[in-house]
């Protein structure tokens, strides 16, 4: 494929935002008594997952997708996978729970948890004000008009918190969201936090992006606002911004830091931001969805995560497997211990996994059920410390249902997420998988 013309573009507000709302199913699974429920298939000896399993047989193969990996977890047991397909439908690499993933904004909740961990520890406060560790957000300024023109400023109402970060309130504007003026002057400005492809998209990103998170950050100091902070919930760079407040405040780089005290506790070996060359046979490529079709935009052979980033980005830029991002979930369903090693301390996870929204804050842009959010991810309805998680902008997903001790994810790799109806599907599925657990009978 020579360009991606009748996909530049496809990739905004609503295609983002639907794949954070889809995590909502765990909301489904937990109050699972409120829904019809959907005919069952009868489980194998063993098998947790059977209607998960007959969705992904029916999925995968020609002229559907190449390969899918989903998995359920129950307390007390590893988790349970379904993998299926191959890597690409030109590379023959079999399709595994170790297969790689570009998670995309999945690297959030990552990010939101590495900050829970310095909050936890006296370092960082979660109202704390983002310039007394970056000096130079202290006067920002705000758009007269969201999106409009950025001469016509006003001084920001409020200091930008550590709150405002992790639960995109703090007015921020993003590249995937905004537009107009604003958008042209981040990409003059190189403030991509992201990459997709080597191939020229057009009216997706342009600009080449600035390299290190301190020229990201400072970059971003000098964008507007476009929302006054603690006033309104819009999708946004904060957790980028907050991997470099752990750079800052930790005295370590934030990729070192994230390996230090989540990676290799937790045994994340398949955890990258840049794929090594003696690991890409296990990257699977990634696809545009184009009148339908998939469309191969980054091949794993020759991925574009090959090469080194131009900053460690922590909303985007992790790609992991879905074995070791289970890891990751049980860690947070065990209340911060894995096999017996203490990663995060109890009240970390418990306030990291609650509703951490400004009081009155405007919620009306996030999409779904709920309306709750947490340390990088979305909370369950109430904000009760239930239902954690989110999905990525390639069609990745995980959650976690802190009331039972479950853990789901599904790994798939096609853009816009919302082009295909895998996602709801697998909501489907899932739920009447949990409702049938032995375990949820009781």
């Amino acid at each position: 494929m020579k360009d991606c013309t009748a996909w530049g573009g496809a990739i905004g507000r609503r295609e983002l935002l639907r794949a954070g709302a889809l995590t909502g199913f765990g909301l489904a699974i937990a109050q699972h008594r409120a829904f019809a429920q959907p005919p069952a298939i009868p489980a194998a000896r063993g098998d947790i997952m059977p209607n998960v399993r007959a969705l992904v047989e029916r999925s995968v193969g020609p002229g559907r997708f190449p390969g899918i990996v989903a998995s359920l977890g129950v307390p007390g047991r590893e988790a349970q996978f379904v993998a299926m397909g191959r890597d690409g439908f030109t590379d023959l690499d079999e399709m595994t729970p170790d297969s790689l993933f570009r998670i995309y904004s999945m690297t959030k909740p990552v990010t939101g948890m590495a900050t829970m961990m310095l909050i936890d520890e006296g370092k960082l406060g979660l109202d704390q004000p983002l310039s007394d560790i970056l000096p130079k957000y202290a006067k920002m300024q705000v758009q007269v008009t969201p999106d409009g023109s950025i001469t016509e400023l006003r001084p920001a109402a409020r200091p930008i918190t550590i709150r405002h970060l992790l639960t995109h309130t703090s007015g921020m504007a993003y590249t995937v969201v905004q537009k107009g003026p604003i958008k042209t002057l981040m990409e003059d400005k190189g403030l991509i936090p992201g990459r997709i492809t080597r191939m020229n998209v057009p009216n997706l990103l342009r600009g080449q992006p600035v390299r290190g998170l301190d020229k990201f950050a400072d970059g971003m100091a000098e964008v507007p606002l476009v929302y006054d902070p603690g006033t309104k919930w819009s999708y946004s760079p904060g957790l980028d911004i907050l991997g470099r407040v752990i750079e800052v405040v930790s005295g370590k780089t934030f990729d070192g830091f994230l390996r230090e005290r989540l990676f290799d506790p937790l045994g994340m070996t398949s955890t990258f931001f840049r794929v090594p060359e003696n690991e890409k046979g296990r990257l699977v490529s990634n696809f545009a969805v184009v009148a339908e079709a998939l469309v191969p935009i980054d091949e794993g052979e020759n991925s574009i995560f090959l090469e080194a980033p131009a900053s460690p980005f922590g909303g985007s830029g992790l790609v992991c497997s879905p074995r070791d991002y289970d890891r990751f979930l049980r860690m947070l369903a065990n209340y911060g211990t894995l096999h017996g090693t203490r990663v995060m301390s109890e009240r970390a996870v418990r306030i990291g996994t609650s509703n951490l929204l400004p009081a009155g804050v405007d919620k009306s842009a996030m999409q779904g059920a709920g309306g709750e959010f947490g340390a990088g991810g979305r909370v369950g309805m109430g904000g009760e410390a239930g239902i954690y998680g989110w999905g990525g902008a390639a069609g990745t997903l995980g959650m976690v249902d802190m009331r039972n001790g479950l853990t789901s994810s599904l790994f798939v790799q096609f853009m816009p997420p919302d082009a295909l109806p895998l996602l709801s599907e697998f909501q489907t599925a899932l739920k009447a998988d949990v409702t049938a657990l032995p375990e949820r009978r009781r």
